[in-house]
């Protein structure tokens, strides 16, 4: 569900001083994702300098200049989203690296099967995020809204309305819920007939009711709940985050 939306093509950087290294990891990236756009810099001032966003950045830490981590913790700042993976011969900055968010940590020299373990889990990362803040659609009688899924806390359906209650406010318009959820990504759970709820605003539950972060509740059919649990676990379990 929303997938179809996703890009396809992974925009992938790879920073580091070596060039015989960024040419392996290269080689790597192509074996696993042929269709990967990829650029290469060769330290962390001309990975700064770049105007360009990417998705994925595989990132040496010990660099002349500045360092990988240190040029991370500058490019937080520009892009929280950024998929970072360290990529170095030294286990000691293990702790730093979590400290900026790395998404993962591959020691050199770099294995070809752990490589492409972490590059799948990266990359399905990448699309979760891109998924999440793709906007929907909405049309009313008088206006046509974007909205960021992200922001949909939970989508209740009242006869032929379907009312969006968001973290900006609530939008009413017509419509089948069906057709809303196939346009939603894989966060949203139909935990009744008439709700479909975003499993990021989840702030607890029962077997007959769900707790949003805003104070809400939601319904839960009876006969769901078990679906519901297992669904739940495996949001969480695959990088989903609550905002409770």
């Amino acid at each position: 569900m929303g997938r179809e939306h996703i890009r396809k093509v992974m925009k992938v950087a790879i920073c580091d001083d070596e060039k015989t290294m960024c040419e392996l990891l290269r080689k790597l990236l192509q074996k696993e994702d042929p269709g990967a756009e990829v650029f290469f810099f060769y330290s962390a001032e001309e990975l700064l300098a770049a105007a360009e966003d990417y998705q994925l950045l595989f990132l040496d830490i010990q660099m002349p200049g500045i360092n990988g981590i240190n040029a991370a913790r500058r490019l937080r700042e520009r892009n929280a989203d950024l998929c970072i993976i360290f990529v170095t011969a030294v286990k000691e900055y293990v702790f730093e690296a979590f400290d900026v968010a790395a998404f993962h940590y591959l020691l050199k020299p770099v294995d070809e099967e752990k490589f492409a373990q972490v590059y799948g889990k990266a990359k399905k990362e990448c699309e979760r995020k891109e998924e999440i803040y793709y906007p929907l659609v909405i049309k009313t009688r008088h206006d046509t809204y974007m909205i960021a899924q992200a922001d949909i806390l939970y989508i209740e359906s009242q006869v032929k309305k379907q009312v969006l209650h968001t973290a900006k406010g609530v939008i009413t318009c017509y419509g089948k819920l069906n057709e809303l959820q196939e346009k939603l990504g894989d966060g949203f759970y139909r935990c009744h007939r008439s709700y479909l709820v975003n499993m990021a605003y989840i702030n607890g539950y029962t077997a007959d009711e769900i707790r949003l972060t805003d104070g809400g509740t939601v319904y839960m059919a009876k006969e769901r709940y078990a679906d519901f649990r297992k669904s739940y676990l495996h949001y969480l379990k695959n990088g989903g985050v609550s905002n409770a």
